[in-house]
Order: C-alpha cells, then sequence, then structure tokens
C-alpha cells in the first residue's frame, strides 16, 4: 500500500490498514448506536444485533457455526485462553502439551506459565525449511498429553502447516489440538466443519479490521472455562461489555476476506515473482528462508523472509524506513526486545543469518510497481550498507 507520503508498506504480517468499507461499518457504533448489547431495550438490541450479525460474517468466512465463534480483546487472549483453558479441561492426571518450537509467543508464553504450574511442555521442533513434520507432533503425544497447539502459518516465514493431517490423527488419541490462525484467517480457506480442530484462535487487524478484537473459534460440544470473569457476555464464556464498533469491524472486514479470497492468493503469488525476482537480478549472497519465487502451496505468497549476508537487519530496516520503506525483523510483538528470532533459530540458521535477516509481508493494496521499487530501493540499501562494512 503506497501513501500519500509515498512509503510502501511491507509488514503485512504485523498489521493491516484499517479499509475504508470497514471503517464506515463502524463509524455509527461510536455514535448514535451506542447501545451495550445486554440492554434490553431497542437500543440495546440494535447493537445486539450487529454483533450477532457480525458473528455469523466471522462463522462463515471459517466455516463455523455462529455459536462457535466467541469474541475476545485479540488473538492474544484467544491463544491465552485456548492454552491455558484447554489445559484445565484434562484434570490432574494429563499435564503434558505438545507445542512447536516456532509458536507465537501468545502460545509460547502460557506455556511456559503451565510449566511453572508443574506441566510438562514439549518442543516439537520445524524441519530446515520451517515446517512441522505431522508424524514429529504425534510421536511426541503421550498418555499424559492433554493438549496440542500448532499454528497454521507462521508469522515469520509463512510455513503453512499441516493441522488437517495432525488433527485427523489426533482424534484416536482424545487430545484437544488448538490452532492459531491468526495468519492463516482470510488468506487461506478454511472449514471448521471438516477440520478436525477443537479451538482456533483469529484477530481482526490482521486483515484489514480494528485492532483490539479477535475471537476463539470453541468447538460445539466443548465447553472451555473462561479467562474472565465478572458477567455473562457471550453466552457466560467471556466477561465484560462487548466491543461493538470493532466486533462490526471485524465482521466486515471477514465479509470482504471471504469474498477475495479466491483472487488474493494469485494477487500475492504476483507481487512475490516480482519482488523475489528483482532482489535475485541485483543482489548476491542472499537466502530465501522457506520458498522463493513459488511457494508451492507449502508457504503463504505474501510472506518472504530473507538473509542479506554481511550486514545486520536493524541498520538495514532503518535504512530502509528512511527511504519510505516499512519492514520488520520479525514479529512485531517482540520488536524491541533485543531477542534473536526463536522461529529462525528453531529452523537451525546460524546467528549471523539470523541478524541478517527481514521479513518482506505484502497485502491486497500492493502493486507490482511497488515491489519492483521496493526490490530496487532494497538492492541499493544492502549495496551501501555492504561498501561500508
Amino acid at each position: 500500500m503506497k501513501k500519500e507520503s509515498g512509503r510502501i508498506y511491507l509488514d503485512h504480517a504485523a498489521t493491516t490498514p484499517v479499509r475504508e468499507t470497514v471503517l464506515q461499518a463502524m463509524l455509527p457504533f461510536f455514535g448514535e448506536t451506542f447501545g451495550n448489547p445486554m440492554s434490553l431495550y431497542m437500543e440495546g438490541q440494535t447493537a445486539r444485533n450487529a454483533v450477532e450479525t457480525a458473528r455469523k460474517k466471522i462463522a462463515d468466512l471459517a466455516g463455523a457455526a455462529k455459536e462457535e465463534i466467541v469474541f475476545t480483546g485479540s488473538g492474544t487472549e484467544a491463544d491465552n485462553w485456548a492454552i491455558l483453558g484447554g489445559s484445565a479441561l484434562a484434570g490432574e492426571g494429563k499435564r503434558h502439551i505438545v507445542t512447536t518450537a516456532i509458536e507465537h509467543h501468545a502460545v509460547l508464553e502460557p506455556c511456559r506459565f503451565l510449566q511453572q504450574q508443574g506441566y510438562d511442555i514439549t518442543y516439537v521442533r520445524p524441519d530446515a525449511s520451517g515446517l512441522i513434520r505431522p508424524e514429529d507432533v504425534l510421536q511426541a503425544v503421550r498418555d499424559d498429553t492433554c493438549l496440542v497447539s500448532c499454528m497454521m502459518v507462521n508469522n515469520e516465514t509463512g510455513a503453512i502447516m499441516p493441522v488437517e493431517k495432525i488433527g485427523e490423527a489426533l482424534r484416536d488419541r482424545h487430545v484437544l489440538f488448538h490452532v492459531d490462525a491468526v495468519q492463516a484467517l482470510g488468506k487461506l480457506p478454511i472449514d471448521l466443519s471438516k477440520l478436525p480442530v477443537d479451538l482456533m484462535s483469529f484477530s481482526a487487524h490482521k486483515i484489514g479490521g480494528p485492532k483490539g478484537i479477535g475471537a476463539l473459534y470453541i468447538r460445539r460440544g466443548l465447553t472451555l472455562p473462561p479467562l474472565l470473569r465478572g458477567g455473562v457476555q457471550e453466552r457466560g464464556r467471556r466477561a465484560g461489555t462487548e466491543n461493538v464498533p470493532s466486533i462490526v469491524g471485524f465482521g466486515e472486514a471477514a465479509a470482504l476476506a471471504k469474498e477475495e479470497l479466491a483472487d488474493l492468493e494469485k494477487h500475492l503469488l504476483r507481487l512475490r515473482r516480482v519482488f523475489v525476482q528483482g532482489i535475485e537480478d541485483n543482489l548476491d549472497q542472499v537466502r530465501f528462508h522457506g520458498a522463493a519465487k513459488d511457494p508451492g502451496g507449502m508457504f503463504l505468497p505474501g510472506i518472504i523472509n530473507i538473509s542479506f549476508e554481511g550486514i545486520q537487519a536493524e541498520s538495514l530496516l532503518i535504512l530502509l524506513d528512511m527511504h519510505g520503506i516499512s519492514v520488520s525483523s520479525g514479529s512485531a510483538c517482540m520488536s524491541g526486545a533485543g531477542q534473536a528470532s526463536h522461529v529462525l533459530s528453531a529452523m537451525g540458521l546460524e546467528t549471523d543469518e539470523i541478524e541478517s535477516s527481514l521479513r518482506f509481508s505484502f497485502g491486497a493494496e500492493n502493486t507490482e510497481e511497488e515491489m519492483a521499487s521496493a526490490a530496487a530501493i532494497v538492492s541499493d540499501c544492502v549495496k551501501r550498507l555492504r561498501s561500508l562494512s
């Protein structure tokens, strides 16, 4: 997305701009349509209808039933609820959790918390390309395993995980299966009426919706202990007055994503090819982590992670920012923490490769012209930094 300032935004995995139709759908609920959805009079019921309409739109995008979607304050809250609530269902006899070494910190941190409470956590490592093998997950499952958590799309490499195969194998093991689909919703087809998944996390701001609103899919028949208490909202599952404007925005973004899903993948693949070609034509000593031009169905087209030999990622990021290009060195949630990417480390990359890597993530608003321009600017900046070393 090229702003009037001339900047090119290539960090859609961190967040996306709120789409104009989403903003317009939200605006009335900041003003004249202000009712509390729990109120029984007209203003409240108008808000309630808007919330339920949005819930249906999100359910339709994910192939779920409307009552299986519960709103949360973020994707992080949804992940925490799934891990903490799901693990509590099994009781004292099952205190083992299987997850992966490349999960978002919204999954890793609640797992570490449970580890401090006496749970045993197994972290499955990916292969060199960043993919999790189903057999490795299943091998880690034990008789006392209560929960398996695996993301659908990795936020740093774009790797698409085989969650369907993992879920199918877990059905006979009577183990809850949680999937973090924050980076997948609206970018990959999801049909929860068929997927063998118990819990799935979503977030609005990755698909052109507002920040501060997420959702958790809870399979029909599963009663998850509430993470927040103090009210009967969301059928007693999540206390707190509903954030009506953001819920409405999430619903509108979901409806747009469903309508555009088929065309989005083709568009992102075209952008990827132009960008990668521009890098390869102008630079040597670069390494693409995962896939380059053609992700081959195993990587999301809109995310590319690249190491540029001989430079520091932070220096390149700052220089690109000065030249109007917005990119990331990894998860925005950990930006500034001074930690090397745990994802690239788990893939077996050397320290110098990790420290020279940047993530480029594209969106529907980006154009092929922007990709060509961005590749040229990246190449020039890398050459400049290399000349100074």
